[in-house]
């Protein structure tokens, strides 16, 4: 297979696949172990630092309840039908029999969450290694990350358990509310929104905001049992069966790795949350809590999701020693990370200034150890910021990577019905155009038009629509709204959700009520 056709069709399987040995995933497995064992050596911790506690007392949860039939029914329903290697029998053949295994599948889940002890039969993870890039060499081991699947029985179990502590976390407030990753209502989107907001909203007042993008390394897999264990005791307030269960349940873990027919043996994770679980995102945030406490004593704007953490102040050209409150914050947040077993890796922290040039200018003699970071452009969640906030080089990025595909489906749109190639449009196409839409807002007419270019040269290939033919008419008949009328879409659709719950409280918290003269 040429580099092209790698390129094309996404897929260099079969070159992995030559890699399909018993000692290649022996290879792979001490690999990715020893990955993990180096960045938690290159940690300096202080030894005589204490944990942070919390301002006030939690609430506790001492027990979990048993669930019902049905409570098992919808939980196997509403999963995924997917199955790995370490299912006894396919999922869809549990899902259609579900009457015949659901009294042994529910005593086994209410044993599990009324004793507190998570099965050591489901502690056993199936990882798969995937090249990150499908133009990387297959020949290098730093190229893959490994991809983890688990059991769907311990699926289900871990989502009882999920509703109950989610629910708990949901009605006590306890979660950070500027952490938007893996939670209901809250999305990449809902993030930048804020975040974007927040910086044009200081641009309109003249003043000059610096935003921090900081990176972690592998943060999911380094996170010390120890640690999470004392935060979820002292700053959730766990205790009993349920902080019984979820210590056995992220202890005493293991992993093998899967190429072709080839597997290796059984290897020990000693640190991180679960991968491919519902319950690892959950209990990473948890242990995250701290931070929010951290930042907010240095009076610093921050927003969270998952592992990315930005942080941003805004101020008057003429009071720049307010900076000085973002490098103690970025000091502090360093060295909590390190006493926390996270890694905080130094050459991908960015930093960009958003204001007017003149004034943006007159800062950078002020930025001190900061100018190291300082970057044209800095990429937020897959969003293309830069300094006037214009989001040209986004703009130009989606465009570049629209017209790839676009020229590849049509290589293809020959072989594929109407139905099948709009699902590759979709894909495609539209999902990167509507990708933080919601952002485009009030950009000029000129940035936008590239956008609806796009989707009116989508349009064409889907319908065979000659290019000097009209395309109004044909985007009426596939029923699409322009690109603009898209973005009005999201906005509202984003204040509907706002003033309806639907959405965080740091979006419906934006909104003020309109109150006629």
């Amino acid at each position: 297979m040429n580099q092209t056709s790698r390129l094309l069709l996404h897929a260099p399987v079969c070159d992995i696949l030559s890699l399909a040995t018993t000692p290649k995933c022996e290879e792979f497995a001490e690999f990715f172990t020893n990955k993990i064992l180096a960045i938690r050596a290159e940690i300096i911790r202080d030894p005589n630092y204490l944990q942070d506690a919390p301002n006030r007392e939690p609430p506790t949860l001492q027990t979990f309840s048993a669930i019902t039939e049905d409570d098992l029914y919808k939980l196997i329903k509403h999963s995924k039908q997917s199955t790995c290697s370490l299912d006894p029998i396919p999922t869809f053949r549990m899902k259609n029999n579900f009457n015949y295994i659901s009294t042994p599948l529910l005593q086994i889940i209410n044993t599990s969450i009324l004793t507190g002890i998570f099965p050591s039969a489901f502690k056993t993870a199936v990882v798969k290694p995937l090249l990150k890039k499908p133009n990387l060499d297959y020949n290098t081991l730093n190229n893959y990350r490994p991809i983890s699947k688990l059991p769907f029985i311990s699926k289900i179990l871990e989502k009882a358990v999920f509703i109950q502590l989610n629910q708990f976390l949901n009605e006590n407030d306890i979660l950070e509310k500027f952490q938007s990753g893996f939670r209901a209502n809250h999305s990449t989107e809902t993030a930048l929104t804020k975040i974007v907001n927040d910086l044009r909203l200081s641009t309109a007042t003249n003043k000059v905001s610096a935003l921090v993008l900081l990176d972690l390394s592998a943060a999911f897999d380094t996170i010390d049992h120890n640690i999470l264990l004392h935060h979820l005791k002292t700053w959730v307030g766990l205790s009993g069966h349920v902080l019984k269960w979820l210590e056995s349940y992220i202890t005493g873990r293991q992993f093998y790795i899967s190429l072709g027919d080839h597997i290796s043996k059984n290897h020990d994770v000693p640190f991180g949350v679960a991968q491919g679980s519902c319950l690892g995102p959950l209990l990473f945030s948890l242990y995250m809590l701290p931070l929010g406490n951290i930042i907010k004593k240095h009076n610093i704007d921050f927003h969270s999701y998952a592992d990315d953490t930005q942080l941003y102040i805004s101020v008057k050209p003429n009071k720049t020693t307010a900076l000085q409150s973002l490098t103690s914050c970025l000091s502090a947040v360093t060295h909590w990370m390190s006493n926390n077993f996270l890694k905080l890796n130094e050459s991908k922290t960015e930093l960009l200034l958003i204001g007017p040039k003149d004034k943006r200018e007159a800062l950078l003699p002020s930025l001190g150890n900061l100018n190291q970071y300082l970057r044209e452009q800095v990429t937020s969640l897959g969003v293309i910021l830069d300094s006037d906030l214009s989001l040209k080089p986004h703009i130009n990025k989606v465009t570049k990577t629209a017209y790839f595909h676009l020229r590849n489906i049509a290589k293809v749109r020959p072989f594929f019905s109407k139905p099948d190639a709009e699902k590759l449009v979709h894909a495609f196409i539209t999902s990167r155009l509507d990708y933080c839409n919601a952002l485009f807002t009030g950009l000029p007419k000129k940035s936008i038009e590239k956008l609806q270019l796009i989707q009116n040269s989508a349009a064409r290939l889907l319908t065979k629509t000659r290019k000097m033919e009209h395309i109004t008419p044909v985007l009426a008949e596939l029923h699409w709204l322009p690109v603009s009328y898209r973005i009005d879409f999201k906005v509202l659709l984003l204040v509907f959700k706002a003033v309806n719950g639907l959405s965080p409280c740091y979006i419906a918290d934006a909104l003020s009520s309109y109150t006629p003269a």
